[in-house]
């Protein structure tokens, strides 16, 4: 059974740029355009990892990090901060609400599929 990754990101192309490119590393794949739709989604979904998009509109993904990581029934799910906010204190800030790691925009495909794996502890 393949695992399930919720991507959030307000911006279509990069939503539909990473559901192909998880779908074809074998991810079943929930979209969210919102933090708000995240965190919804997270809730009924159960995705394994969340690839978050911070700066969404109603709910930040640090507003979303924070209620996953406050609630007991979602605490194992994974969080990959993905952002272009890349400022020493943005990544700190990140990991300091919970996130599992956090990447910077723009970021290579490769990379992004290697940190998703080592996070889901899948085998390259």
């Amino acid at each position: 059974m393949s695992q399930k990754i919720l991507i959030a990101d307000d911006e279509p192309n990069i939503l539909i740029s990473l559901e192909f490119l998880m779908k074809r590393e074998g991810f079943e794949v929930v979209l969210a355009r919102d933090g708000q739709e995240a965190m919804d989604a997270i809730a009924r979904e159960r995705p394994a990892l969340v690839l978050l998009d911070v700066m969404m509109p109603i709910k930040t993904g640090f507003d979303v990090c924070c209620e996953v990581r406050a609630n007991e029934d979602l605490h194992d799910t994974r969080i990959l901060l993905l952002t272009a906010k890349g400022r020493d204190t943005d990544v700190a800030k990140g990991l300091a609400l919970g996130a599992n790691a956090y990447m910077t925009k723009p970021f290579s495909t490769k990379e992004l599929v290697q940190k998703v794996r080592e996070l889901l502890g899948a085998a390259p």
